[in-house]
């Protein structure tokens, strides 16, 4: 299996994470592509510089040809603006938020609005337009040129980032109207995370406890302490800490990219290492390394390599979130419940099962239940909604904790057969011939199922001498 690692022990930020894309192997090209499909006027930047004598890839997203710019620099250009402009004043409106006017033309494109995801000043020209909302920014990522699983993680990246929004604000989330976060540099960020994720092609992307960084941050609503309150709520269960740098390290955009992309948070895992790549941040600390790190390779377990002998890594078994969904099903037509299981699964359903149950008015149904990563719940629950009669799911967090696997190729007397391999602390503990496989053979070869099964895992346990390891998905 092919994993990322994310080493976040200098925060993130939505272009650093770029800029460790592409350091790893991702086509600047594809990104720079992407960013024109996008049609926000917006164009990248790419350098490379140094970060406390590490090599780094920088990224800038340039709209219109200004650059943007940290919080903190952003927001002091804004007050010197200001005090230059005599025109320059504040009000504000019911709910206490502060709006800024001045006769600086800026929209929520303004390639100076800071991609840290709190709500920016509401930089109004004469004609007092506001931010972009989520639905016309579904509209942009919608009408540019990516693949459906880009597509769908980089909508769920800012549906994510406004239930944080909406949740700071106790508003609605379509009524959240995105400035910094909705500014187009922001926009390009999270595309472009999507799509260099995608590109990537792993099958899982771990992430280390984040370092958020400290001291106070000057926001839209006033001066908090980092991290921002936007970053708060993004964080709820995730590991993390502050090294003691004063100053934001992960920001709201960064938080939500990685809540999103990350299966789990923890150590190093093990793996094989291919490649490394780093992206830079905007500032450069004595001393410090201001840069995000990306790993990628092959999961990796004591099984799965000839050198090592058995036992001498301690694989233990991994805990991450998932997301259940259920739902009663008492008028759905079976057809079409065993479609909709097909469909769920195909849509990136961890798993999809249904139970008979006995409901309301001894009426027999099904409760369809359906494991699923976070950040795919939404999508999947909209799915149940169009495809099945419920009018309601019910939907929680849980943890779920998995062994360490592997995918072992054995040879059969009708051909390879891959054998999932399930190991705790480096001892096997279970281990399968792939149905699909067997199933493929016994229709071919016109033999019974269970014989090519049973020779499959013979050849297993023999340790037959064609085998080899294979870390891919069935």
């Amino acid at each position: 299996m092919r994993i990322a690692y994310l080493d976040c022990f200098s925060g993130m930020s939505g272009d650093m994470f770029l800029g460790a894309l592409i350091d790893v192997g991702v086509s600047s090209e594809l990104l720079e592509k992407t960013v024109a499909a996008l049609d926000v006027g917006a164009r990248l930047e790419i350098s490379k510089v140094n970060r406390g004598g590490i090599a780094a890839t920088k990224v800038d997203v340039l709209v219109h040809g200004a650059k943007d710019l940290p919080r903190d620099e952003f927001r002091a250009g804004e007050e010197h603006r200001r005090g230059a402009d005599p025109h320059g004043h504040e009000h504000t409106q019911p709910g206490g938020h502060t709006h800024r006017k001045a006769h600086i033309q800026r929209d929520a494109g303004d390639p100076v609005a800071s991609r840290t995801g709190a709500s920016a000043p509401h930089r109004h020209s004469h004609s007092h337009s506001l931010g972009r909302g989520l639905k016309e920014i579904k509209t942009i990522i919608h009408q540019a040129t990516l693949t459906d699983r880009a597509r769908r993680t980089a909508i769920s990246i800012f549906e994510v980032l406004g239930a944080a929004e909406a949740g700071i604000h106790g508003v609605d989330i379509e009524s959240i109207h995105f400035h910094e976060v909705g500014a187009a540099d922001a926009i390009v960020d999270i595309v472009g995370a999507a799509v260099g994720i995608d590109a990537l092609a792993v099958d899982e992307m771990v992430c280390s406890p984040l370092n958020v960084g400290g001291g106070m941050v000057e926001c839209a609503h006033g001066v908090f302490p980092v991290p921002a309150p936007a970053t708060v709520e993004l964080l709820r269960g995730v590991p993390v800490y502050s090294s003691g740098i004063r100053t934001e390290l992960l920001t709201p955009t960064g938080a939500a990219i990685v809540k999103t992309l990350a299966s789990r948070f923890g150590a190093f895992p093990g793996m094989k290492m291919e490649k490394t790549g780093h992206g830079a941040g905007g500032r450069d600390f004595p001393d410090w390394p201001n840069v995000v790190r990306l790993t990628v390779g092959e999961a990796w377990t004591a099984e799965s390599s000839s050198q090592e002998p058995a036992g001498r890594v301690s694989m233990p078994a991994t805990s991450e979130a998932i997301a259940v969904i259920e739902a009663n099903l008492d008028d759905l037509n079976p057809q079409v419940f065993g479609y909709v299981m097909d469909r769920l699964l195909e849509a990136g359903a961890l798993d999809a099962f249904g139970m008979p149950v006995q409901m309301k008015k001894n009426r027999p149904g099904m409760l369809l239940s359906v494991l699923c990563r976070p950040q795919d719940a939404d999508q999947l629950t909209r799915l149940i909604f169009t495809e099945t009669t419920t009018l309601g799911v019910r939907r929680r967090n849980e943890q779920r904790q998995t062994l360490g696997r592997t995918w072992v190729t054995v040879r059969t007397r009708w051909g390879e057969v891959r054998m999932k391999v399930a190991s705790i602390n480096g001892a096997v503990t279970n281990y399968v011939p792939e149905y699909e496989d067997c199933r493929r053979i016994a229709a071919e070869q016109r033999v019974p199922l269970k014989k090519v099964m049973q020779e499959a895992t013979h050849a297993y346990l023999l340790g037959d001498p064609g085998k080899t390891d294979k870390h891919e998905k069935p």
